[in-house]
């Protein structure tokens, strides 16, 4: 059995949107993960619970609410229509958007744990030497954290190859615009086309087999090597 066009289109897709917003999370997050992992503000356990959030809220729920603020009849969706003319429900933009608040925890979280148990001594020597805040970054933090980016990225990834309640919620079913892996296979179990839902079913499976086996395989080694991811 091969994989349709349709199929083919809707797996490449998926790979865009997740890849874009795996992206994205990845360039904006570091700082919220640094000030939750730092931060001795009462209101911090606030912001901890509102990016956890998605962990526990049916996707169906956030998408609702996500639909509703992309739509004209709301300020942020009346904002991006009077700019652009067009609106972000129902589009591949307003998914980028959506997948990227559900799979917030899954980038943040192992950011902030690293951030989180850096020593200060090299922060501390940097600065001595006159380094700003972002050459800090770029220099110290980074090269010491970024195994944690490496799975930050790797679980946003995977996390929004599954998506299905949200993106459904906020995009519909267009194909080649917002139909995804997950939505076309759902389709086929609605019409009695299992061969074809098995092959998309079985592909999704080895994807985030692999993804998982190289993030634990990943982490044994770096424990092995340095008793720490």
């Amino acid at each position: 059995m091969t994989i349709n066009p349709a199929d083919l289109e809707a797996l490449w897709i998926t790979l865009k949107l997740a890849a874009i917003s795996t992206a994205l999370l990845l360039l904006i997050t570091p700082p919220l993960a640094w000030w939750l992992a730092h931060s001795r503000a009462r209101w911090r356990p606030v912001v901890e619970a509102l990016v956890a959030l998605p962990l526990i809220l049916p996707p169906t729920v956030l998408g609702f609410y996500l639909l509703l603020l992309f739509s004209p009849l709301y300020l942020p969706g009346q904002w991006v229509q009077a700019l652009t003319g067009s609106t972000l429900a129902f589009s591949f933009s307003g998914l980028v958007i959506g997948s990227m608040i559900y799979s917030l925890p899954f980038v943040v979280q192992p950011l902030q744990s690293s951030f989180a148990t850096l020593g200060k001594g090299e922060l501390e020597a940097a600065a001595t030497l006159g380094m700003n805040r972002w050459k800090r970054f770029h220099y110290v933090v980074f090269p010491m954290t970024r195994h944690s980016f490496v799975l930050a990225g790797m679980l946003g990834f995977a996390h929004t190859l599954g998506e299905f309640g949200v993106v459904l919620m906020i995009g519909g079913n267009i194909p080649g615009e917002t139909q995804v892996i997950a939505i076309a296979l759902f389709e086929h179990v609605e019409a009695l086309d299992y061969a074809s839902a098995h092959v998309l079913a079985a592909g999704l499976l080895t994807i985030s087999l692999v993804l998982l086996l190289f993030i634990y395989v990943g982490m044994d080694r770096r424990k092995r090597a340095w008793g720490y991811w």
